[in-house]
């Protein structure tokens, strides 16, 4: 039963993640995507914890791993979203030729 109700969960987050990012217009998707990754730094915490767990090795191995991909997205994530931002900031004009008349 516990595997008929994860198979089910899964699924229904499948179509509705599929469902809201359809709706995103394109112009938002990527300074949104950007922001989820650099939020995502829970998983983070839930690797951190994952590979502290003086459990076998292999969850170590496992966990560390996790922590890796995590720090990754994360950084990621973080330089996205200033690149994003940066095409915001006003260029500086007081050094060009034709600046006044």
């Amino acid at each position: 039963m516990e595997a008929v109700f994860l198979a089910f969960v899964l699924m229904l987050s499948i179509f509705l993640g599929f469902e809201l990012i359809s709706k995103v217009p394109a112009t938002l998707h990527t300074p949104l995507m950007s922001g989820a990754n650099a939020i995502s730094g829970v998983t983070l915490v839930g690797a951190l914890g994952s590979a502290g767990a003086g459990m076998e090795g292999m969850a170590t191995a496992l966990g560390t791993m996790a922590v890796a991909f995590a720090t990754i997205n994360v950084v990621g994530g973080y330089m996205v979203t200033d690149r994003m931002l940066s095409m915001f900031k006003k260029k500086d004009t007081s050094g060009s030729a034709g600046g006044r008349s």
